[in-house]
């Protein structure tokens, strides 16, 4: 039988050129790339769960240590600064009257130990199963069970109003600068991080400070809270103690107007 005419003919030689055809590389192009990233993403997970890989670094982890150094640099500072203010004492040229306003000035701002009767309020969040204690109140929603930036603010404001002389906020002296910051379920404080129980401790008259707190409609409407859905709540006497002066930076940040 006879070959057709576009038959390859017997004989012919075997290094003919094929025409080239796009369609066939970019078909080639797809399914690389599709390994490629199958590849790609057995390699990341490996089998096991990307969110609990210990091997990952949390973000969490990350801000507590940042916490530490924070704490660990507020801490050296203030060794510093009295290392630095006693050379200064030694033969500044001031008077004794100077001395003595220049005292009462840092007394004043907190820079200085101050020490007298105290009362300590515990703040803690309600327990993650709790339900409404008393009648004709709704099923309480997550946000309900957390303590927030205002509850403690609410504190913190009611406890200067009583004539507190200084107050402390977990382990850290309050100055006119210092903000009560909460992210989530977590307080930032002065560039360091702590989970409640949050405590605040005052120097005062207790009587006084204890009537602040009561006198507060911010803390009235908190203590719903508390008898409803459980939130802590716990004020203590203390007795005589000593809060630490602030040992962070003094520096003012401000806004300016646009001109």
């Amino acid at each position: 039988m006879s070959n057709s005419a576009d038959s390859p003919q017997a004989g012919s030689s075997p290094d003919r050129k094929r025409g080239f055809r796009p369609v066939r590389v970019l078909t080639v192009a797809v399914f690389a790339l599709a390994g490629l990233i199958f590849f790609t993403s057995f390699n990341t997970a490996k089998g096991t769960n990307i969110r609990t890989d210990t091997s990952l670094l949390k973000l969490s982890d990350l801000i507590q240590e940042r916490s530490r150094k924070n704490g660990e640099l507020d801490e050296s500072n203030g060794s510093l600064r009295h290392d630095v203010e006693s050379f200064a004492e030694r033969d500044d040229g001031s008077s004794k009257a100077e001395d003595e306003k220049l005292a009462g000035l840092e007394k004043s701002a907190g820079t200085q130990k101050v020490k007298g009767e105290a009362i300590t309020v515990t703040l803690n969040d309600a327990p993650p199963d709790a339900t409404a204690k008393l009648p004709g109140y709704p099923e309480p929603q997550p946000d309900y069970l957390v303590i927030h930036q205002q509850d403690l603010q609410a504190v913190v404001n009611a406890l200067w109003q009583g004539g507190a002389k200084g107050i402390k906020v977990m382990d850290q002296r309050l100055i006119s600068t210092s903000a009560v910051r909460c992210v989530g379920n977590t307080l930032i404080l002065q560039g360091r991080v702590y989970s409640p129980p949050y405590k605040i401790t005052a120097v005062g008259d207790p009587d006084k400070l204890t009537k602040a707190l009561s006198a507060s409609p911010a803390i009235q409407n908190y203590m719903v809270y508390v008898n409803v859905y459980g939130l802590g709540w716990k004020v203590t006497e203390d007795g005589t103690v000593t809060l630490p002066g602030y040992s962070g930076t003094v520096d003012l940040h401000y806004a300016q107007p646009v001109e």
